[in-house]
């Protein structure tokens, strides 16, 4: 026998509705924050190639090694062989640059420009970072305080915050600098500039980002669902770090990816300046103060600390406008 006709119908209505429902709740399923993020995020193909420089960057600073082990020579060897005695610029053309030294040598001693490069962007990226997140630390601990408690407190955090921008802060550091001793808590040489550097510029760096955020938590204080936690019986600290603060993470995040390129210049001019790493630890402001008295003969040991330092302020500063397009909650693209 064979089955009854309006059982086989029935059966396909059913499959059908099963696939509808489906199409349905597939084309109405929600999408957290992160996703709609990186959906805007692979649309600005500006702010992806500055982040896959950024990667980039960041993974040579982490290998600078065994990079300059394949590539290079290591950065304080001299080659006295590859200088014209006479006038001490580096033989061949554009700065000696060959097969064995693929960005030349440096002028008088011949150390190999690329490693020194390379090493140079473990410098300017660890003082930006670290300073990134001292700044990033105090000035979201500081700035939330000051917005949701609101009163005397706001006050006296406000003031600070003036006082702290008003604050001649490259001088300082010059200041500082002149008088720190060779050894300091455990570190020597470059260690301990690099230990001033962060924190000097780490400090004064948190008003920029604890602003932000008081201003941020002064209009997030008041929403509904703030109310609703006080009214639950919710503490002052679980609504610091359990409501406002992942609120906060979006304009935190924009900040930070814009503030790191302003750490890397605010290094290469303390370098520059005398300020920054002792030699003859790398770093690419200081290369570029020493290019200074060779730039009419050598003009190549100018232009590549130089488009270092520029390559890699506009990569973060690209995919930081990208970032804060993609988690701007009013944006529409």
């Amino acid at each position: 026998m064979t089955a009854p006709m309006h059982d086989t119908s029935a059966a396909a209505d059913t499959a059908a509705v099963d696939v509808a429902a489906d199409v349905v709740k597939a084309s109405v399923e929600g999408r957290s924050l992160r996703q709609i993020a990186w959906k805007r995020l692979k649309r600005d193909k500006l702010a992806l190639a500055g982040g896959i420089i950024v990667l980039f960057l960041v993974l040579v600073a982490i290998f600078a090694p065994l990079i300059v082990g394949w590539l290079g020579h290591p950065p304080n060897e001299f080659h006295e062989d590859q200088i014209d005695p006479l006038f001490g610029t580096p033989k061949g053309d554009m700065g000696g640059m060959s097969s064995d030294f693929l960005f030349g040598v440096e002028p008088k001693n011949g150390r190999d420009v690329f490693s020194r490069v390379i090493y140079g962007a473990r410098i300017s990226l660890l003082v930006a970072f670290l300073a990134a997140l001292v700044a990033v630390v105090l000035g979201t601990i500081f700035g939330i305080i000051a917005g949701y408690f609101g009163g005397w407190i706001d006050t006296v955090i406000s003031r600070v915050m003036d006082m702290l921008l008003a604050f001649p802060q490259l001088l300082f550091i010059i200041s500082l600098v002149s008088v720190l001793p060779n050894d300091l808590l455990g570190l020597t040489g470059s260690g301990v500039r690099i230990l001033v550097l962060v924190s000097v510029i780490g400090f004064f760096g948190w008003p920029y980002v604890g602003r932000i955020v008081r201003g941020q938590t002064l209009s997030l204080r008041e929403k509904e669902y703030i109310e609703a936690a006080r009214s639950l019986g919710a503490g002052r600290r679980y609504i610091l770090f359990k409501e406002l603060l992942p609120n906060l993470v979006a304009p935190i995040t924009v900040y930070t990816t814009l503030m790191i390129p302003t750490n890397i210049l605010t290094e290469a001019a303390l370098s520059f300046l005398g300020a920054g790493v002792k030699p003859p630890t790398a770093s690419w402001g200081q290369m570029l103060s020493k290019a200074v008295s060779f730039y009419e003969d050598d003009p190549m040991f100018m232009i590549i600390p130089g488009a270092a330092i520029f390559i890699t302020v506009m990569a973060f500063n690209l995919f930081g406008d990208g970032v804060r397009d993609a988690l701007d909650p009013k944006g529409t693209r």
